[in-house]
């Protein structure tokens, strides 16, 4: 089964509230089609999401802590308390050392939280996946947001990361992002080997979220 996961971000169609009311299309959608469903939003709306919703909900980053004098760092049992399933860590626009990428890892398989790691390129998507996280999803940082998918734009970055992480690790599932925003998209990236698709503007910013989530479910199946 393939999984759409959608990153909140710091948009404010995405915080509170209105996270609460996209996840709920999102359990709607995937419920209807068969497809997995997870959302990934801000520390703060983690125990608000996951308490109106049935789909995971993620955090958007933990940091690499264990208990302690951490003021204002992310602490992976706090998000694990508060019903996360998981989190993202290593994106883009919070980027990591591979030092605490690893530390995050072991942290989060210790306490059952599971981990979708970013990569911007192939390179770094073979580095992390000899971490061994749940997901490495690659995301070419040049395409995030913009209107040109990486399916579209660098299939080859794509095919090369599903390669390079399957003679790794077989069991990291690998997620392709940056610029994804239709079914068309969707269907590509499974067909260049990945197992779904993380995507945030595409769907967060859309004027009718639901139908672009049945373009892309429809896609999947």
């Amino acid at each position: 089964m393939g999984i759409i996961v959608v990153n909140t971000k710091a948009y404010k169609e995405g915080i509170g509230k209105n996270a609460i009311e996209l996840a709920k299309i999102m359990e709607k959608v995937g419920n209807e089609y068969g497809v997995d469903m997870a959302i990934a939003v801000q520390p703060s709306d983690v125990a608000t999401v996951a308490n109106n919703t049935s789909i995971d909900v993620f955090s958007q980053h933990i940091d690499a802590i264990d208990y302690g004098s951490y003021t204002g760092w992310i602490s992976p049992y706090a998000v694990k308390e508060a019903g996360a399933k998981g989190s993202l860590i290593n994106h883009s626009e919070h980027r990591m050392k591979i030092e605490d990428i690893s530390k995050a890892i072991k942290i989060a398989k210790k306490i059952g939280l599971e981990i979708i790691a970013c990569a911007s390129n192939v390179d770094v998507t073979k580095a992390i996946a000899c971490l061994n996280p749940d997901y490495v999803a690659v995301e070419p940082p040049e395409l995030i947001g913009g209107d040109i998918s990486v399916t579209k734009a660098k299939p080859s970055i794509v095919k090369n990361a599903v390669s390079t992480v399957k003679k790794i690790n077989s069991e990291v599932k690998v997620l392709c992002g940056a610029g994804i925003k239709s079914g068309e998209d969707v269907a590509k990236a499974i067909e260049l080997g990945t197992v779904g698709v993380l995507v945030a503007s595409g769907v967060v910013k859309a004027k009718n979220k639901e139908k672009v989530l049945e373009e892309m479910a429809k896609a999947i199946k």
